[in-house]
């Protein structure tokens, strides 16, 4: 039995429009996506016949490939509830996310500089890649991530909240070569509510990191 399986969508391929097309989102979900789940579990049944067969000579490629597959299935899980047709501008104590604005303003100064920041590291990913609003547990503040592919780059413990997606597989056929004029249009369709779930969900989480574990 599969372990990994591809979520629905949480809405119609017409729901991001104009932003992204229904084309768009029906090939990312349900072609692009889907082949990272099938490669997760394709690689998990791989790396247990490595061990059952005792045979290791693949294990550095197999590695790679769980954390490629895992990681992009991961976020783009994330990436589709982080998008709503109703979303936009920015977090609001009176929308019931103050919590997550004044997270934003403490990290980074101003929602401006965090949407300066999170803008740049995704649009200026190197081939394939991500930008990420991220919790950081150890410090408890929210920090921004180029993820290169889906893996790379990454500080060890952090929690994504936010991404956007600037592989060309989720814009090319709508937005050509222009990945600026893509991530400056995602602002439109950030569904701050889900964003603020996600930070509280981090945040709440305790011990996370196990630095210093406590004696039992």
């Amino acid at each position: 039995m599969a372990v990994y399986t591809l979520p629905e969508l949480p809405y119609d391929y017409s729901e991001l429009e104009p932003v992204i097309s229904p084309q768009i989102i029906e090939l990312h979900h349900d072609k692009h996506h889907a082949a990272y789940v099938k490669g997760a579990n394709d690689t998990l049944e791989q790396l247990a016949e490595a061990r059952d067969k005792e045979q290791w000579g693949s294990v550095n490629g197999l590695e790679k490939n769980l954390a490629f597959h895992l990681s992009g299935h991961i976020l783009h899980s994330i990436y589709w509830h982080n998008m709503t047709g109703d979303g936009g501008g920015e977090p609001l104590e009176k929308d019931g996310v103050g919590e997550l604005a004044d997270a934003i303003a403490e990290s980074f100064g101003s929602f401006a500089g965090f949407k300066a920041q999170l803008t740049k590291a995704a649009a200026t990913t190197q081939g394939s890649g991500w930008g990420v609003l991220a919790y950081e547990p150890l410090s408890g503040r929210l920090i921004v991530e180029q993820v290169y592919d889906h893996q790379g780059n990454v500080g060890q413990g952090s929690v994504p909240i936010l991404v956007f997606d600037a592989w060309e597989h989720a814009f090319y056929l709508q937005y050509k070569n222009q990945k600026v004029d893509f991530i400056d249009a995602m602002w439109a369709v950030v569904n701050w509510q889900d964003v603020a779930r996600r930070y509280e969900a981090a945040k709440a989480r305790t011990d996370v990191l196990l630095l210093a574990p406590r004696a039992t």
